[in-house]
């Protein structure tokens, strides 16, 4: 099956392609960021969780996308079961 097209700009393209392959085994995922993409883990993580709310995205990497997507919402109920003062895994 052949991708269609999805403009996406060269940042974001490089994030996803950076985060689908996991270039880091056996080394600093901290330390590989600033070398391969010259930005702060930060910054790297601010970009990622931008970037995967956007539909061109999940067009360009559904299986990345919705995977992220899954841990980030399970995080979001954590920290909320947390502030409630309840387990998260009661829900």
């Amino acid at each position: 099956m052949e991708r269609m097209a999805i403009e996406l700009d060269d940042r974001t393209r490089q994030i996803l392609d950076f985060e689908r392959v996991r270039p880091w085994r056996g080394r600093s995922k901290e330390r590989i960021i600033r070398e391969h993409l010259g930005i702060t883990p930060t910054r790297y993580h601010q970009l990622l969780l931008d970037a995967i709310g956007r539909p061109e995205v999940l067009a360009y990497a559904p299986e990345l996308v919705r995977r992220l997507r899954r841990l980030r919402d399970a995080r979001r109920r954590i920290r909320l079961a947390h502030r409630l003062g309840r387990s998260a895994l009661r829900e």
